[in-house]
């Protein structure tokens, strides 16, 4: 029999049942957008956590104090990472655009009748905007030497300076943090918006050394001494897997510095040196193991709907026994049943598949507008799907296409 035309008898008997047909059919569709829609919630995850880290600066390495080394209060004594450190790494270490360092307070800060409680005091040093990839918008911001000098002196996020100001320039205004410092404003930041949890715009800056000497609860002499907990190093954009020197040859450069500096061996580092892929490869096998087991799980719906398949079309080929029978008398051979039958299961799961589909893409688009969370569809994840659920309807549909295949075509005529 001609593919046509097995095609059009297992389409006519599939509309003579619409109702069965579509009940049949809603297990792989669910199966099918599940899978979809999961895997675009899993793969949406993904994008919004690289995007946030790499928001945070580009080339960026993190060193930060190794806690399994230090013993309990280092971090107030000995060992870990001191402020000095940067200041090594920035003017001995080729291949390196800027570090920072930063400290943070939360304060109560005052300007005029305005007052604002819980803001974050950030110090930080002088090449914050170019390592964070910050914008000033409005006035500047401050160099090395008003670091050195303690400069009262402060930047605004933007969404700060108008809670504090409103559509005022704040420039040259004065703040006051903690009831009693005096900041002058220099300056007010681009909107940045929020990165991960962490809102920039909210954000009060000033010179790190304000924060150490007035506001930390541990105010060490100046610079010596003094412990922090991440160092931030911007790496030149030569370096790198298309630059003249590589990656890891700046971080063992640093490695063989601190340690030095530490006076200690690399295998008793007491600090740890990652890069943003580090963190970034980090997310993504969490959410890719998270991704499988979301498509594992909505496999599920396409087995059961497989069985559906399966149990439906044991159902039709009772129901059709003596239908079988006469086509059996008129010279259909057992393969020709077979194909009919098969063909029917086929349509079954293929149609659903495509409503499927359909339901997935647009069940992402409205479970992303409905939540805030970002959805991406993966092309793999649809063609995965539908494959799937055109595999789920041969599988499950040979056997009773083979049962109706093996009809005893007198038997079967006699059938009521």
């Amino acid at each position: 029999m001609k593919p046509l035309k097995v095609i059009n008898i297992a389409w006519q008997a599939l509309l003579k049942n619409k109702i069965r047909s579509l009940l049949t059919m809603l297990g792989i569709i669910i199966g099918v957008a599940a899978v979809i829609i999961m895997i675009a919630i899993s793969a949406g995850t993904e994008a919004t956590i690289q995007e946030e880290i790499t928001g945070l600066g580009s080339n960026l390495i993190y060193v930060t104090p190794n806690m399994t080394k230090l013993t309990p209060g280092s971090m107030q004594s000995d060992g870990g990472l001191v402020y000095d450190d940067a200041f090594a790494i920035a003017e001995q270490i080729s291949g390196v655009n800027g570090v920072v360092v930063e400290q943070s307070s939360s304060q109560t800060i005052k300007a005029g009748d305005t007052s604002l409680d819980g803001v974050t005091i950030m110090g930080t040093t002088a090449d914050f905007p170019s390592v964070r990839d910050m914008e000033i918008v409005s006035g500047r911001y401050f160099d090395q030497k008003e670091v050195d000098r303690t400069t009262p002196i402060a930047i605004l996020g933007s969404s700060l300076a108008e809670e504090l100001f409103g559509d005022r320039d704040p420039f040259g205004e004065t703040v006051t943090v903690a009831g009693n410092i005096r900041l002058t404003v220099v300056g007010v930041f681009e909107e940045k918006g929020m990165v991960g949890d962490v809102d920039y715009d909210s954000r009060l800056y000033t010179p790190i050394t304000i924060v150490l000497d007035k506001l930390s609860d541990n105010k060490f002499a100046r610079f010596k001494g003094d412990r922090v907990r991440t160092i931030y190093v911007e790496v030149d954009d030569s370096v790198g897997p298309d630059g003249e020197r590589s990656l890891d040859d700046v971080i063992y450069q640093i490695e063989l510095l601190l340690a030095k500096r530490h006076e200690v061996t690399l295998e008793e580092a007491d600090f740890v040196i990652t890069t943003q892929q580090d963190i970034i490869s980090t997310k993504e096998s969490t959410t890719a193991a998270f991704r499988s087991l979301l498509a594992w799980v909505a496999g599920v719906s396409l087995v059961v709907g497989g069985i559906g398949i399966m149990n439906i079309m044991l159902v039709s080929v009772t129901e059709r026994t003596r239908e079988i029978g006469i086509r059996q008398s008129v010279g259909a051979t057992p393969n020709d049943i077979r194909w009919q039958f098969l063909t029917e299961a086929l349509l079954l799961s293929l149609i659903g598949g495509l409503i499927g589909v359909a339901a997935g893409v647009i069940g992402s688009w409205l479970f992303g507008q409905a939540s805030g969370m970002r959805t991406v569809i993966v092309a793999t994840s649809v063609l995965l799907a539908f494959g799937s659920a055109a595999t789920v309807g041969v599988f499950f549909g040979y056997y009773p296409a083979n049962k109706a295949s093996q009809l005893d075509p007198i038997d079967a005529l006699r059938y009521e």
